[in-house]
């Protein structure tokens, strides 16, 4: 979407503070209300398909044959994922390096986190697991998801996302059996 490729370009260019969303809607040849009419406001445009992928990692929750464990299930969510972020690899790059030059971008990341989290948390106890099992389970797969993302934007071989996070969540898995 043009608003999105003229909000990142701008703020790598001058920052996110710097950019305003009557500049954002200029670079994109297109009007300060037609920003608003897509996003609530300048930091969304950073944000948008947070909702999707929150979607999508549910439903791999959800449709997960049973009986299955929770990391399983936490693994197929991260496979879901890694579909949603292989589409937008270009853009994944720029937009972390911005949200972490940024203390209110990287608030708001946190907030998504935790509503993700909360999300399959609850997928998960649908699944009929408990509310501690299932509440650590989600905010072990959203910590995975981070630091599996980390690595794959600044992968210098392109490993695919599912393979950097099937590894992480390998790593999880030692360190729980470790005595």
């Amino acid at each position: 979407m043009r608003l999105q490729e003229a909000a990142l370009a701008l703020y790598g260019e001058r920052g996110y503070e710097e950019t305003t969303v009557a500049e954002i809607a200029q670079r994109a040849g297109l009007t300060k209300r037609t920003f608003f009419r897509y996003f609530a406001d300048k930091r969304e445009v950073l944000f948008w398909g947070s909702e999707l992928l929150e979607q999508q990692m549910v439903a791999a929750i959800e449709a997960a044959p049973a009986p299955v464990s929770l990391l399983r299930l936490i693994a197929a969510a991260l496979e879901a994922a890694a579909v949603r972020f292989e589409e937008v690899r270009e853009f994944a790059g720029p937009r972390h390096r911005i949200i972490a030059a940024s203390p209110e971008l990287r608030e708001r990341e946190l907030i998504k986190a935790a509503s993700l989290a909360a999300a399959m948390a609850q997928a998960l106890r649908a699944r009929g697991f408990g509310d501690t099992a299932a509440t650590l389970a989600a905010h072990l797969g959203t910590t995975v998801m981070h630091v599996a993302f980390t690595q794959w934007i600044d992968d210098p071989a392109r490993r695919p996302f599912q393979q950097i996070a099937g590894d992480a969540l390998a790593h999880l898995r030692e360190i729980a059996s470790a005595e």
